[in-house]
């Protein structure tokens, strides 16, 4: 037998060529006993279906959402936040029938996947919003939904309550009687070691609101805070520097508030190393709730963000706008805020006396 076509399948089963097409592209078009047989008959024959590329060009859609990250794939498949949100993503992603390509915003010699990956849309999740990815993705007109990013006019963005947060794990150790409080960040450009003003400091989204939120807290109870920021890198290294920093910097803080729990376990490591006890001498809080935070010794006090949630969210927005970038002019774009929530486990305690 030669080469098994549509026409092929239409003629055993005496159909037309277009009700074949409409069992692997509309099958609500079909009744479900008509559409099983022609997918038997295609599998007896050994049809391996419609050419993805003839039907990308017929329909003038690829199939495909991007999933743009700042860092690279190695370090994202082993960081559980990102895995979680991905999980998220995938999960959401499932019954639209839509796949999703990874893109990563770090420079490569010569590649920019986000300008020649064939995408219907694509989300934008923590990058540096000065990348040359993130802006191919804009001159290129396509749907978007930014994620823990700086909102942007037109752009629906999805973030959690950064400054909320950071905010209560604050007012918890300021709460414990801590008035020696230490700050520990990262992320791209900008300043780096100990920060002369946290508060106009150059920082990333997160990172911003993070810190006002901290300083929220701190500036009401008059405590002024050594905050150390570090350039980007694996975070528990990250973390480790940023503690050791912290430490070498004046007086050393009794209570740390560490961008992220992978920060947060970091400058643990460093804490014991130094022969300091985690809490009775140090409280470190990290952010994110991340597995690890409950999963290692001591459990972390950390303030928990539901990644799945944001994840999901993220996915509705840009399928939503996929779907009206079919029929009409995009939408009012929409700012979405999930909450977050302080919990309190074992690597805090009160000030030492």
């Amino acid at each position: 037998m030669g080469r098994v076509t549509l026409q092929t399948i239409a003629d055993r089963i005496g159909v037309s060529r277009m009700t074949v097409s409409n069992a692997f592209s509309r099958p609500d078009q079909l009744s479900a006993s008509l559409r099983d047989r022609i997918l038997t008959v295609a599998e007896e024959l050994g049809y391996v279906g419609p050419d993805p590329t003839a039907r990308a060009l017929a329909s003038g859609t690829t199939g495909a959402i991007g999933l743009l990250m700042s860092d690279t794939m190695a370090y994202t498949l082993t960081d559980e936040v990102a895995m979680t949100f991905i999980a998220a993503i995938t999960d959401e992603l499932a019954p639209t029938g839509l796949a999703l390509t990874l893109l990563s915003a770090a420079p490569r010699e010569g590649i920019i996947p986000a300008r020649d990956v064939a995408m219907d849309g694509a989300l934008v999740y923590s990058c540096d919003m000065t990348s040359p990815a993130v802006g191919w993705l804009t001159r290129r007109r396509l749907p978007l939904v930014f994620v823990d990013q700086s909102p942007a006019p037109g752009i629906t963005s999805i973030n959690v309550d950064d400054r909320g947060g950071a905010r209560q794990a604050a007012e918890h150790v300021l709460s414990l009687g801590h008035r020696r409080v230490g700050i520990l960040t990262s992320g791209f450009g900008g300043e780096y070691g100990v920060l002369a003003d946290p508060r106009s400091a150059t920082l990333a989204y997160g990172e911003s609101q993070r810190m006002l939120g901290w300083l929220d807290a701190l500036d009401a109870a008059q405590v002024v805070p050594t905050a150390v920021r570090i350039p980007h890198g694996d975070p528990q290294d990250t973390g480790y520097a940023g503690a050791e920093a912290l430490l070498s910097a004046g007086e050393p803080p009794t209570a740390i508030l560490a961008f992220s729990d992978a920060f947060a376990r970091g400058a643990i490591r460093a804490l014991e190393d130094k022969g300091l006890s985690v809490p009775h001498e140090v409280s470190v809080v990290g952010f994110d709730d991340n597995p690890i935070a409950r999963r290692d010794r001591p459990a972390l006090t950390t303030v928990r963000q539901d990644v799945d949630a944001k994840g999901r969210t993220a996915v509705r927005a840009l399928t939503a706008a996929l779907e009206r970038a079919k029929t009409k002019p995009a939408g009012r774009a929409k700012h979405v805020m999930l909450d977050t929530e302080l919990v309190i486990r074992d690597s805090t305690a009160p000030a030492p006396a």
